[in-house]
């Protein structure tokens, strides 16, 4: 539980958030994701990929029945390989935990649910708080709010630090992944200062994107957002995790992401309990490239499921 700021402290918190070198952080992580791996090491980060995935569903056609259809691949993505890890959880909305918690009970995946008027951020404090609560009660194991960017953009940071701790204490025992909408933020410096902000509010993860706004994740924000988390956790010892969600689709990019987080954060943030990807359609892309690895040659689609 974050302790509660006052306005003073707060303000001189973010007063004293350091300036982003913009043009450092784009060479820097252009240089990493030039970085190339050996077959062994690329198998490892093909499976580490899977195992931190977060197989996301977030339409308003979601039915119980493709939800139960993303759980069944969420356990065993390839059907007939037990080689193949399960991934990390599944992201549903609120309405469908209940069918997701069902559905992955025992199997060690966990359920997460967007909450907080996902995407946009724009509604009561109580409404927010209240789907946070009722989404765990429903079964989530984790809570994926958005911060009020409008708030955030107008220097009310006291107004998105007070949600922040509001909607972690109304998650309880589960997890809370603070969703920044980087896209929205304009500047580095405005992402690590959301950062920084999410993080003294109790943040158990950092999240780029809602995966509804262009641009979504990208490698220099992620960076910067891993430099504020290596930064705070120096400050206060406390780790926090990273979550890169929106248009990553291929496995290359996936191993690009693991690249920059190794050498920003280290080993101990190789783990789901400490990095995620938000996926949608990554997965087939990944197994595919991991027979390519085994078998030297690329299957056809057909014979993966089709999210």
């Amino acid at each position: 539980m974050a302790t509660a700021l006052s306005l003073t402290h707060l303000g001189s918190l973010m007063r004293g958030v350091r300036s982003v070198d913009e043009v450092g952080a784009n060479e820097r992580a252009a240089s990493l994701a030039k970085r190339s791996i050996k077959k062994s090491s690329k198998l490892w980060a093909l499976d580490l990929s899977i195992r931190c995935m977060d197989l996301t569903t977030l339409e308003g056609s979601d039915t119980p029945g493709k939800v139960a259809a993303l759980s069944a691949k969420a356990i065993r993505p390839k059907p007939g390989d037990s080689s193949i890890p399960s991934v990390a959880a599944i992201c549903v909305y609120p309405a469908r935990v209940a069918d997701a918690s069902e559905r992955l009970q025992g199997s060690g995946v966990k359920v997460a649910s967007v909450a907080t008027a996902f995407p946009s951020g724009q509604s009561f404090t109580s409404i927010k708080v209240a789907e946070a609560r009722d989404a765990v009660d429903a079964g989530a194991d984790e809570v994926d709010m958005v911060i009020d960017r409008g708030a955030f953009l107008s220097g009310d940071y006291q107004k998105v630090y007070d949600e922040i701790v509001a909607i972690k204490e109304a998650c309880g025992s589960a997890h809370l992944k603070v969703i920044l909408e980087t896209g929205e933020l304009g500047t580095y410096d405005g992402v690590r200062r959301a950062s920084i902000l999410a993080m003294a509010a109790g943040a158990d993860f950092i999240k780029t994107s809602t995966g509804k706004v262009q641009p979504a994740a990208t490698l220099p924000v992620s960076l910067v957002m891993m430099e504020a988390i290596r930064d705070f956790m120096r400050e206060t010892g406390r780790p926090v995790g990273f979550k890169a969600a929106g248009g990553i689709r291929t496995s290359k990019q996936a191993i690009a992401y693991l690249v920059v987080l190794y050498e920003t954060l280290g080993a101990e943030w190789m783990t789901p309990d400490r990095f995620r990807l938000g996926a949608s359609t990554l997965l087939n892309d990944v197994l595919m490239q991991i027979d390519k690895e085994r078998s030297g040659v690329y299957q056809s689609p057909d014979y993966f499921t089709i999210d």
